[in-house]
This record gives structure tokens, C-alpha cells and sequence, in this order.
């Protein structure tokens, strides 16, 4: 059997009409048909069976219909980068980020790039720090982005910018134009907690066990987006990472940093000795400037030419 043999079969199965198989591969029926027909004559059976004005596979067919579609999966990506190659298209680039980085920074910082390499395709993720690990090692991202040095020896890490772990508060709960707040303030307070085995929440949690009297926590959430908008509902004080503040103020929420500070870093993650390209040097290099400004609290003062 050919490959289109395989694309035909599979279209049939997924419509069950000939002429929407048709539409669906962007060629003529006849040659939907004809493909068929000489695919039924290689293998020596009927493949599908005409029923009610539909086509329904055959017994034969459907104890292949594991086997072609696990083909057909396979096939996708040949048949991507064949149209890729074809019209010239530059290399996908791929780039991987920590959920609090997903919502703003990552995908404003594609949309800039995407000005600058019209011709570059780029596929956006989210995943924890260690799935971003496995996948440059695996040479299934690029880039990635994550508040955490994972401290890989094949990993490079390079420090692009540098924040403050912030408190979010409703409206009103922090003293007018006031700077900062001490933990301590915090001691007795109802708050909102993180699950999971995020480096900075271990951190801030063993700072929050030792005050007196503990916080409160009534309610635990798994990114700190979630984090955000359960203050934004009133249900208590939360501790995010400064990308996750940014913009706080301006849907009504107090927020500032804590007293004493508690550094958070931006790092790109790459795999080491591996070649750059310019469309991921100019990613990183927009990626810095942006994140420089939203933790800066203003707006970019013009795009990375």
C-alpha cells in the first residue's frame, strides 16, 4: 500500500462519505475513488460498504483500523515538514514556559517576534520546570522559561530578568501609597495556599509556618493564576511571583512587595552545545526587554527592532 492509500482509508473512516474525504484531503472525488478502488485491489478485499447512503468499513477494515490510523499519525509530521520545505518555511521554533509566564509575557513576546520572522512557525506550551527539562533534552523545545535554575548539568540557564515575590490583597487593605509589607504582618491572616512542588511556594511556606500566629489557610489552588482570582473573589491575601501581579493594580487589587525582599528570577533554559538561531536569540532578547518592563511596572518604551 502507498501512503495515499493510507490518507484515503483514514479520510473514509473519519467521514464515512466520499465526497467529504474529498474535501477534507483538497482533491477531486475521482481520484478519491479511484485510490480506493486500486487500495481494495491490492489487498484483495472490499474496504468499505455503502449503508444507508453512508460508507461503513468492512469487517477486514476495521481489524486494520488501529494499524492505519497509528500510520496516519506517523505520517502527519512528515507531511508538515514535506509543506514546510516546500514553501520554504523556517524551522518551527518551539518554546516552553511555567504556567505564570503563559498568560502574559511568552505569548506578548511571540507576538513581537512573529513581526519581526513573518516566516517562522512557533508552537507555545506550559509545563513545570522538570517537563521543560525533559523536553530540551529530548530535543522537544528550543527555549524555555521557568522562575527556577534546575541546575541540570546539560541545561543552560541565563538569567533574564530579576522581580520581587509580591502580596496580592483586595482593594483597600494596604494603607495608602504603602511600599511594602513585612511578613510578620501576615502572621494570622487568611491566605490562599499553592499545592504541588513549586520551588517558591516551598520556599515562602517555611517562612509562613514560623510566624505566630500562623496564617490561615482555608483554600489551596494549583498555579498562582488561580491564586490571583481567588483574591480578586475576596476569599483572602495571596504571595505570587511578580508576572503574576503585573497589572494587579489596575483591576483593583493592592499589591507590593514583601519586606525583606524575596528575589524571584526569570531564567531561559537551553539546551548547551547546541546552535542558536537568530529567531531564538531575537525570542530571548524580547523576552528580556518585556519582562524588564512589566516588572517595572510600565509599558515596553518601543518594540526590540
Amino acid at each position: 500500500m502507498r501512503l495515499r492509500h493510507i490518507e484515503v482509508i483514514q479520510a473514509i473512516l473519519q467521514t464515512g462519505h466520499l465526497g467529504t474525504a474529498a474535501e477534507w484531503l483538497q482533491l477531486p472525488v475521482g481520484d478519491v475513488d479511484a485510490t480506493l478502488k486500486d487500495a481494495e485491489r491490492q489487498l484483495g478485499f472490499m474496504l468499505f460498504a455503502s449503508v444507508r447512503g453512508r460508507l461503513q468499513a468492512t469487517r477486514e477494515t476495521l481489524e486494520l483500523q488501529a494499524e492505519i490510523a497509528q500510520l496516519y499519525e506517523a505520517l502527519e509530521p512528515v507531511q508538515r515538514l514535506a509543506s514546510r520545505l516546500k514553501h520554504h518555511h523556517a524551522p518551527i521554533l518551539r518554546a516552553v514556559c511555567t504556567p505564570p509566564l503563559a498568560n502574559q509575557l511568552l505569548p506578548q513576546s511571540i507576538a513581537a517576534l512573529r513581526r519581526r520572522f513573518q516566516d517562522t512557525p512557533c508552537n507555545l506550551s506550559s509545563q513545570p520546570t522538570r517537563e521543560i527539562v525533559r523536553n530540551l533534552l529530548l530535543r522537544e523545545a528550543d527555549v524555555g522559561l521557568s522562575l527556577y535554575d534546575p541546575q541540570h548539568p546539560h541545561i543552560q540557564s541565563t538569567v533574564l530578568a530579576q522581580g520581587k515575590l509580591q502580596l496580592l490583597a483586595p482593594h483597600g487593605w494596604l494603607k495608602p501609597k504603602q511600599k511594602y509589607i513585612a511578613l510578620q504582618e501576615l502572621a494570622g491572616q487568611s491566605m490562599i495556599g499553592l499545592e504541588g512542588h513549586d520551588p517558591l511556594s516551598r520556599l515562602l511556606d517555611a517562612k509562613l509556618q514560623a510566624l505566630r500566629p500562623l496564617p490561615e489557610v482555608q483554600t489551596r489552588v494549583q498555579t498562582y493564576q488561580m491564586m490571583r482570582s481567588l483574591v480578586e473573589a475576596g476569599e483572602g491575601l495571596a504571595i505570587v511571583d511578580p508576572f503574576t501581579a503585573s497589572g494587579a493594580r489596575e483591576i483593583g487589587l493592592d499589591a507590593c512587595p514583601l519586606s525583606p525582599p524575596i528575589p524571584v528570577i526569570l531564567y531561559g533554559l537551553t539546551l548547551k552545545e547546541t546552535e542558536s538561531t537568530p529567531a531564538l536569540n531575537a525570542l530571548l532578547e524580547i523576552i528580556t526587554h518585556k519582562a524588564q518592563a512589566l516588572l517595572a511596572g510600565t509599558p515596553p518604551s518601543a518594540p526590540v527592532a
